[in-house]
């Protein structure tokens, strides 16, 4: 698949605008109206649409251009691919700017350019001409009215969901947005969740794209939309679960393209690049892992469950929590960590399957204690004043995951690991202290298997820890 993708990436409900670099002169600020409409008489302010000093006029005539043209070409050269000229993108690429306008948006839904530009898609020859229609529509949708008019389409909804699996990159990303504004108005999801769960090519697309491409913001719309989805909808997460890979279709001759594999190469592609993006499909495989069907298919001798195990390790290892890391760090880092380590807490449970836990990475093993002795550092640093409500709860999160986890690996702790982590300094006495804080008084059993290792790799270390924690 193509990488090229352009465009700025807003967030979901945001407006969406034509690429950097192909946008209209003024995307700096809401476009100018055309220049013949600009004098402001009062046959111009009759013109005008609502508030705005965009006129129905020009916007009427250029959508009456784009239907003739689209029209002439299908008669004229059905199978070629049409160019647009430097003007007329211009042009379309303002509406799409202008779309940004609740007026606008408003006229156009009064105006059936729903329906227009639905017909305009259907014989689009034209990759550029699908992206802006439906980067227009994707504006439209941004309000609750203008949403439901589109969303109650059902002709539309069924082309929407077909672009998932085209060929143009820009297009998929502007439709990923699109979906991703509908299934975001609570009114209208059930709509398209309904839509979805029949159209079973949806799956195979998204999994499609992201096995094969390498574009950043792609991959991580098309993250966001699933993450929606497997959210809103739990019993779709399930279906699609079980439904790979047999039941996957195979696509230009490749084998079948299994979910949770794709998942991962979209991950291990956005790591580098997008940690939010990162953070998306993290997130995803930890809704995997709050279903039964999840739990099975990580625990699978010969499913996705080892792989994943060692590229979560590798990125808490090697990205997040480095020994000479400062407690900051991992204070700003900490909404991915929970993701990463409710992943690596729910595979290490049913790890036995295909490894034995007591083959863990020491180098995990000590992250994980460093985890817990940051967090005693920076909740010094941090007093909850200074803290908003939504910063206070991921700290809470984090703090909860990281004690469930640890107290995981300590019921299984030896004494040689014990030694080894004293020998590489991961494990001190200001990492006994806060490791203590973190299982003390939920996971006593835990800590008494820790006190035990620490009796015999290390007796005054042990002491110590006996004297300060008694238990």
């Amino acid at each position: 698949m193509d990488s090229g993708v352009d465009g700025a990436e807003p967030e979901e409900n945001e407006r969406s605008s034509p690429p950097a670099g192909l946008q209209s002169p003024h995307m700096d600020r809401n476009p100018s109206p055309p220049r013949d409409q600009a004098n402001g008489d009062e046959r111009e302010d009759l013109d005008a649409i609502g508030d705005t000093a965009y006129s129905k006029h020009w916007l009427f005539s250029t959508l009456t251009r784009l239907i003739q043209m689209v029209t002439e070409h299908s008669e004229e050269n059905s199978e070629d691919q049409m160019q647009l000229s430097d003007d007329e993108e211009e042009d379309l690429c303002r509406i799409w700017d202008m779309a940004m306008d609740k007026d606008v948006a408003g006229f156009l839904q009064e105006f059936k350019a729903a329906d227009i530009l639905l017909g305009v898609i259907a014989k689009s020859r034209c990759p550029r001409l699908t992206e802006i229609c439906v980067g227009i529509l994707g504006n439209i949708a941004c309000f609750p009215d203008t949403c439901a008019t589109l969303s109650q389409n059902e002709d539309l909804g069924a082309v929407l969901l077909l672009l998932l699996g085209d060929a143009d990159p820009p297009t998929i990303l502007e439709t990923s947005r699109l979906l991703l504004t509908c299934l975001s108005q609570k009114d209208f999801c059930s709509l398209w969740l309904e839509r979805i769960r029949q159209q079973t090519s949806v799956c195979s697309s998204l999994c499609f794209i992201m096995s094969s491409s390498t574009n950043t913001d792609l991959l991580e719309k098309v993250g966001e939309l699933i993450d929606k989805l497997f959210d809103l909808d739990e019993e779709l997460m399930k279906c699609w679960i079980r439904s790979q890979p047999n039941d996957e279709k195979e696509r230009d001759g490749d084998t079948d393209l299994d979910l949770s594999l794709c998942l991962l190469e979209a991950a291990k592609q956005l790591r580098s690049e997008s940690l939010s993006g990162l953070e998306v499909y993290l997130h995803i495989f930890q809704l995997f892992t709050t279903v039964e069907e999840g739990i099975q298919l990580f625990a699978a001798l010969d499913g996705p469950g080892k792989p994943l195990w060692e590229f979560v390790s590798d990125v808490v290892c090697e990205d997040f929590c480095q020994p000479n890391d400062l407690p900051v760090v991992l204070y700003e880092q900490k909404s991915i960590l929970i993701q990463a380590l409710s992943v690596l807490q729910a595979l290490y449970r049913c790890q036995d399957l295909w490894c034995s836990r007591n083959d863990t990475s020491l180098s995990l093993i000590g992250s994980v204690f460093r985890v817990c002795q940051h967090q005693s550092e920076s909740k010094r640093e941090h007093s909850n004043k200074d803290k908003a409500k939504d910063d206070q709860l991921m700290s809470v999160s984090l703090a909860e995951i990281t004690s469930e986890f640890l107290a995981d690996i300590c019921l299984n702790i030896t004494k040689d690991t014990v030694a080894d982590l004293i020998k590489n300094d991961d494990l001190t006495q200001k990492t006994c202290q806060a490791a203590a804080a973190c299982l003390l008084p939920n996971f006593k059993t835990s800590f008494q298997h820790l006190q035990d290792a620490l009796s015999e790799a290390d007796p005054q270390l042990a002491d110590m820890m006996r004297t300060q924690f008694p238990v």
